[in-house]
């Protein structure tokens, strides 16, 4: 090969000493080859080395790799326990099937009392029920079961809020109304959102303002979406009453006709269940309407078929629907004849059932009156009997 590099001490010794005079490429590639190294050995440039890389550089990588296996080996770890720990909570629930059958048959049971006990010991007995309601609904429940409890809730809340009314603490009934329409909405039941609703406006029907009972009424009308449910009827009844007393006579015409129509398409419920719709609570709405649209022969009408369907024992509906029988009387001028009806019907009461908000009905008699007959003798003993003290 008359090209072949020719080699010497004295070139070599040229190379190192002069790096300006390098070799041709050839010749790099055979040095390389001849000292098994790399053109950086060499000084220059190429890589012709047939071993491993070195062994810093190897570490390196190997530790690199074991850092990244222990870090997917601890957030495996971690999401195991994190799931582990899921399922022991969504395990825990401290609410037994069984369990929440007793507290349902022992609501059943309260609705039922509800129906003849006066409001003072009903309301111990409910709100020692709801305390204990309370403490399950406070600790973590599978979803099916919270949604009982909340159910359980809005109605015991309904009925405290309902003894409050009767006792005339307003304040604390306007509050327990609203506590019942949350847990109503947190358990996602339609019904039973309606159903507070429409029992809540009986508050401002009573007592005012009229136009808040008229906006929950219609509220739980709407909630309904038209279904005809017994609860669905309640609102419509509601409605129609608290129209009437605002004297919107069309509209609460037109809530009537839909109470009337739906309560024949529907379930009404067992006549001994606070929270059924019978017909004799479907006559005592319509007896309010009819008093205050001054359809004063309809209302005597509905009034005398819902006393006919009241049982021995009740509360106080049958006094409500005397003494709107009384209100009727004053607007058709039997104004002596009005108020001895509403003394001998608050007088017929068990003491402990002349709650306050029977004396504010009563009340409305006296205040409808002409001034000059408020000092008649039926009128001053009628006021007399509304004073007299609590037992």
């Amino acid at each position: 090969m008359t090209n072949a590099p020719k080699l010497d001490e004295d070139q070599l010794g040229v190379w190192e000493t002069h790096p300006e005079r390098r070799p041709r490429a050839g010749t790099i590639d055979l040095l390389c080859q001849l000292y098994n190294t790399h053109a950086q050995g060499l000084g220059f440039t190429g890589d012709y080395r047939n071993t491993d890389p070195p062994v810093a550089t190897t570490a390196h990588s190997r530790t690199k790799t074991q850092q990244g296996t222990a870090v997917a080996g601890t957030i495996e770890r971690q999401a195991a326990e994190a799931r582990k720990r899921l399922d022991r909570t969504l395990a825990r629930g401290t609410v037994t099937p069984s369990q929440l059958d007793a507290l349902d048959e022992r609501l059943m049971c309260l609705r039922h009392e509800y129906l003849y006990t006066a409001p003072a010991p009903m309301l111990n007995t409910l709100l020692a029920e709801l305390d204990e309601v309370r403490e399950l609904a406070g600790e973590r429940q599978p979803a099916a079961v919270q949604k009982r409890l909340s159910e359980m809730i809005a109605l015991l809340a309904t009925m405290v809020a309902d003894a409050l009314m009767k006792l005339g603490a307003l304040r604390d009934s306007r509050a327990w109304y609203a506590t019942a329409r949350t847990s109503a909405d947190d358990s996602g039941t339609t019904e039973l959102r309606v159903l507070v609703r429409a029992q809540a406006a009986m508050l401002p029907y009573y007592y005012g303002p009229l136009s808040s009972a008229v906006a929950l009424a219609r509220e739980a009308r709407l909630l309904s979406r038209h279904r005809p449910t017994p609860m669905g009827v309640l609102a419509a009844a509601a409605e129609a009453r608290a129209l009437a007393r605002q004297g919107d006579a069309g509209g609460a015409q037109h809530a009537v006709r839909i109470a009337l129509a739906d309560f024949e398409r529907c379930e009404h419920g067992p006549a001994d269940d606070a929270f059924a719709f019978p017909e004799r609570r479907l006559l005592l709405y319509l007896s309010g309407a009819y008093t205050f649209l001054g359809m004063t022969r309809q209302a005597r009408d509905v009034q005398q078929r819902a006393l006919r369907l009241y049982p021995e024992r009740t509360g106080i509906d049958p006094a409500l629907l005397r003494i709107e029988e009384a209100i009727g009387l004053a607007q058709d001028h039997s104004l002596t004849e009005a108020c001895q009806l509403a003394t001998a019907t608050y007088l017929r009461l068990p003491e402990e059932q002349r709650t306050p908000i029977l004396g504010a009905r009563a009340q409305h008699i006296i205040d409808v009156l002409p001034p000059a007959m408020r000092s008649a003798r039926a009128a001053r003993e009628l006021g007399e009997v509304l004073a007299l003290p609590p037992a």
